[in-house]
């Protein structure tokens, strides 16, 4: 029966005080009615907010001169924005920042099955006319109340100059538990590092959002402040749903704002692209598919680099080190071009163990020796395998000698650029040097010494 209260009469402070609970109350279920279905399950780093989240800087453009930056929020920001200034030793840097207004791109995590029915934001802004070899502070938010921290990052210089940057190869599986304290102690051992690859298999199930949860959140602020060139694994391909046809990650070109190389096919934007980083060419290759389009791509790009030193990756092994892998169409087709424009080093993931060989053996002097081209497989993650050293001893019949290899252990890379020396070291999770080659290069006849450092006991 409802309750009648006379028209003059004095309403008790308790009823009162009972009816707002309740309606309190009330509106409470309500709301949490309506997100429960969205959020149920999900931890609170997986949920979209009001704040930008998941900040990702890549390369798009000139080092020198330009930066991309990506971010995330709930779909309720409707315009968003970036603000950038140089960097100075008070917080006077606020009143000279530059304002971009940001491209918006609706998402919905619901495209695979196995996310929760959950729609967001993403966001990008390209950053350009930016100065060489300047530190600029940057933060990205709606332009009124949820914005980002601040964040810093160097441009490059114009000219060829000394240059640190990280490599991974797969963090894959259980990458918040096992993988973030190798990014992390990566972070502390080249704070200084220009950019890091990713060699691919960043994540283990491609559409996964609460893997990529992990994979942010295990980097944390790193993400946003060293600029990443991210590679497709085979992990990044997975189908959608009942399909069969393996799909890139629905979140990959969302989430990361890469160059676009617009003659290749569209199967290959974002996935497959060139950095040119202070003399330093990079060629990240997708080596999941459409191989022999990249083979031309590979010709016309070493055959027009004037840089000094020319790097590739991609996620497949070319000289696989574990057992079962084979990547034959690299070593018959991409390896001759390597030799015929002389590139430097390769850098792969795939095969969750650890190897450093080169090609080819020309002679031999003590610890130093002529070379072509340094390759690399390393892993940063939990799973391993165990070399297969009966096939590594195959290889051997192109020209490849093993010189460093290792199983059971996690690693990162850093590799230094410096006048004509390229160092590459391989940590282990714990910070301890593992590996260490060193290339010298004469840069007017392109000869390189190899000299291998070997620890002592």
């Amino acid at each position: 029966m409802p309750i009648r209260i006379r028209s003059k009469q004095t309403i008790p402070l308790y009823v009162k005080f009972y009816v707002m609970a309740l309606m309190v109350f009330l509106t409470s279920l309500n709301v949490s009615g309506q997100h429960h279905h969205d959020h149920e399950g999900l931890h609170h780093w997986e949920i979209p907010s009001k704040s930008p989240d998941r900040i990702m800087l890549t390369f798009h453009g000139d080092p020198s001169s330009s930066r991309a930056v990506t971010w995330r929020t709930d779909t309720s920001i409707e315009k968003s924005f970036a603000q950038i200034s140089e960097a100075t030793v008070n917080s006077n840097f606020t009143e000279n920042a530059d304002v971009y207004s940001a491209v918006k791109e609706p998402f919905d995590l619901g495209l695979y099955k196995g996310n929760n029915s959950l729609k967001v934001q993403y966001h990008s802004v390209v950053f350009k006319k930016l100065k060489p070899n300047k530190l600029y502070v940057y933060r990205v938010g709606d332009g009124d109340k949820y914005w980002s921290e601040w964040i810093q990052f160097r441009t490059a210089k114009k000219e060829y100059a000394p240059t640190k940057f990280v490599y991974f190869g797969d963090a894959q599986n259980d990458v918040l538990s096992h993988w973030s304290r190798v990014i992390r102690m990566a972070y502390q051992t080249a704070p200084d590092a220009s950019f890091v690859i990713h060699a691919g298999d960043l994540i283990n199930s491609a559409h996964s959002d609460y893997e990529w949860a992990q994979w942010y959140k295990a980097g944390g602020f790193i993400h946003s402040q060293w600029t990443a060139i991210p590679v497709v694994g085979n992990h990044e391909f997975r189908p959608l749903n009942n399909g069969s046809e393996k799909k890139l990650a629905i979140q990959w070109k969302p989430q990361f704002t890469l160059p676009v190389e617009k003659e290749l096919s569209t199967k290959l934007h974002e996935t497959v692209y060139t950095v040119d980083y202070q003399d330093i060419r990079i060629i990240v290759l997708n080596s999941n598919g459409e191989l022999e389009e990249q083979t031309k791509y590979i010709d016309q790009q070493l055959r027009t680099s004037t840089a000094k030193w020319n790097i590739i990756t991609c996620h497949h092994s070319v000289f696989s080190p574990a057992k079962g892998r084979d990547f034959e169409y690299a070593r018959k087709k991409w390896k001759p071009l390597f030799d015929k424009y002389n590139v430097d080093i390769v850098l792969n993931g795939h095969d969750h163990t650890y190897a450093r060989g080169h090609v080819p053996t020309i002679s031999t002097n003590n610890d130093v020796e002529n070379i072509g081209t340094m390759y690399i497989t390393s892993v940063s993650g939990p799973k391993q395998y165990p070399l297969d050293k009966q096939q590594i001893l195959s290889y051997s019949k192109q020209g490849y000698q093993l010189d460093k290899s290792g199983e059971q252990t996690q690693f990162f890379q850093v590799i230094t650029v410096d006048e004509n020396e390229l160092t590459y070291v391989a940590y282990t999770a714990l910070g301890e040097e593992y590996d260490r080659a060193i290339i010298t290069k004469d840069f007017d006849t392109g000869q390189k010494k190899l000299w291998q450092v070997k620890k002592l006991d």
